[in-house]
């Protein structure tokens, strides 16, 4: 087990603020929050985050998320729980998230303009750049995941 390297909250609060400022322009863009929260919950599972794949699996239930459809994303490509949209959305996550190994190939680009307007596009890729901003942060620099509910 883990221990904290440092806590970005107390000692860099201006970062912290900044990636606030990103995180509620991400929650007002209009992408909904259901599949922000399936966005964030993917990239936080490859990313091997622990502490968001904690957070994000814990408000998308709040949001009406089914158990099923969190146990199986991780397999996402091999069922058919999720709709088309959020198809195109988990396929540019994966995409973006293994940017180094993807190169972000058309073949998962070109499926977004079928279900996203082109400032939807720049939304779900910026949301995509802040999930992978948290998941550094909270890896990096060890964040804990809180103690389970008793």
């Amino acid at each position: 087990m883990s221990v904290e390297r440092l806590n970005y909250e107390k000692i860099a609060p201006a970062a912290l603020k900044a990636l606030l400022g990103v995180e509620t322009y991400v929650q007002q863009s209009g992408l909904g929050i259901d599949l922000i929260e399936l966005v964030k919950l993917r990239a936080s599972q490859i990313n091997g985050c622990a502490y968001c794949i904690n957070m994000h699996t814990q408000t998308a239930r709040a949001h009406g998320e089914t158990e099923q459809r969190l146990y199986l994303l991780n397999a996402w490509r091999e069922v058919n729980l999720y709709t088309p949209r959020e198809r195109a959305a988990l396929a540019w996550t994966e995409a973006l998230t293994l940017v180094a190994e993807s190169q972000a190939p058309d073949s998962d680009y070109t499926p977004l303009q079928d279900h996203f307007s082109e400032k939807e596009v720049i939304d779900l890729t910026v949301l995509i750049a802040q999930i992978n901003s948290w998941n550094r942060m909270a890896v990096g620099l060890r964040k804990q995941v809180p103690d389970a509910l008793a």
